[in-house]
């Protein structure tokens, strides 16, 4: 009986011999589904692309986990020999970090100073990819700012300003040697990057340093790490990971993927509202085949699952028509510059887009489940 229902299913789906309504509003339906799975599909895979060229931001200009100290930090040489050594990492570099205030002539501003080892730092960041012009050599009074910190300050390679750190009496001198740009507004406007001696001695610091920065082999692991590197090196030692550093970030991006595919979701909720509208045309229409059918011996259960499956039907054409279209658009948007983004905004001329695997099954599921349960009530009404 199975392969019959299924027949009749189809046959009352498609057929020319049913109510004028029920072929419009079956159309619409899938129509509707259709649009609903593209756009979710499109607006997901957008964002994704967001998201991912945000980490790739992140893990470009910091590590992926860092291992800091209650106190002085003076035996971060051993320290790093130790952490080279342990399991998933791949480099191994100190920092200094603190706040400074830096001048030029009559403008001034706060700043995240960080001291850097340039050779270690080649193994744990690509800060050095980062670089627009100049460099960082390392050599005394030298400094790397941020694009947007040196426009503000009026600096550029060669150029030289003042800083002054609590520990300082009075400011000190440095030549700008390099800028450098991570798209990051928030990184390229507050960072100022010195070698690793000259930030030692600007903090009063000498032979110590603020931790260590540690590059994995891979990055999505970090907390495996973090779990590992806390239990063998105990306190006071603690240890922090990308992730933990841009955690409100990350958080609010979840948050909003979540709510644009709920807002989008009502896209195919309104479709199914009319697949129940359009089944339940039908169950008027056909109420003389349903009595025949049942004085042929079908049982009431087999009549509810003939329109159920005429919602499954619907469901699944249009989350396929869905699948297709919003595969296609993300082709076409990833692969042609249709879109354009100011590159002085987001650093970046096209939309980043990345479909997901996960993010495109989830979308089909719902639409066919939705197309399922509002055929529900057609078909009960039908069994009566």
């Amino acid at each position: 009986m199975q392969r019959v229902e299924w027949f009749i299913a189809r046959r009352y789906v498609w057929s020319e011999r049913r109510h004028p309504f029920v072929g419009i509003i079956s159309t619409i339906s899938v129509l509707g589904i259709a649009v609903g799975v593209a756009a979710l599909i499109v607006v997901l895979a957008v964002m994704n692309g967001f998201d991912e060229d945000l980490k790739d931001r992140i893990i470009g200009l910091h590590a992926h986990v860092t291992v800091e100290k209650e106190g002085v930090f003076r035996e971060y040489p051993v320290l790093m020999e130790k952490l080279s050594k342990a399991r998933m990492v791949r480099g191994a570099a100190p920092y200094i970090e603190g706040q400074a205030l830096i001048q030029n002539e009559e403008w001034g501003s706060g700043v995240l100073v960080r001291g850097l080892d340039p050779q270690a730092e080649r193994t744990v960041s690509r800060f050095h990819q980062l670089l627009t012009e100049g460099r960082l050599s390392g050599s005394p009074g030298r400094a790397v700012l941020g694009l947007e910190l040196a426009k503000r300050a009026g600096l550029k390679v060669g150029s030289e300003f003042k800083i002054l750190t609590q520990n300082a009496e009075k400011p000190s001198k440095l030549t700008v040697e390099g800028i450098f740009s991570s798209g990051m507004y928030e990184f390229d406007a507050n960072l100022v990057f010195l070698d690793l001696k000259s930030a030692q001695a600007l903090f009063g610091m000498e032979g110590s340093a603020s931790g260590v920065s540690l590059a994995l082999t891979d990055p999505s692991r970090a907390e495996e790490v973090k779990a590992e590197l806390q239990r063998s090196l105990g306190y006071p030692y603690y240890v922090r990971t990308w992730m933990d550093m841009n955690r409100t970030l990350f958080a609010a991006l979840k948050l909003e993927k979540i709510v644009m595919f709920l807002i989008l979701a009502l896209i195919i909720l309104v479709a199914c509202l009319n697949i129940a509208g359009s089944l339940t045309i039908l169950v008027m229409d056909k109420t003389k085949d349903i009595g025949v059918l049942m004085a042929l011996g079908a049982t009431r259960f087999q009549i509810m699952k003939i329109f159920a499956l005429d919602g499954l039907l619907i469901g699944t054409v249009g989350a396929a028509a869905g699948l297709a279209l919003g595969t296609g658009l993300c082709f076409v948007l990833k692969t042609y510059p249709i879109v354009e983004l100011p590159r002085e905004i987001y650093y970046i001329n096209r939309l980043p887009v990345q479909m997901q695997a996960f993010d495109t099954g989830l979308v089909a599921a719902v639409a066919v489940i939705l197309s399922f349960l509002s055929a529900f009530y057609p078909a009960v009404m039908a069994g009566r």
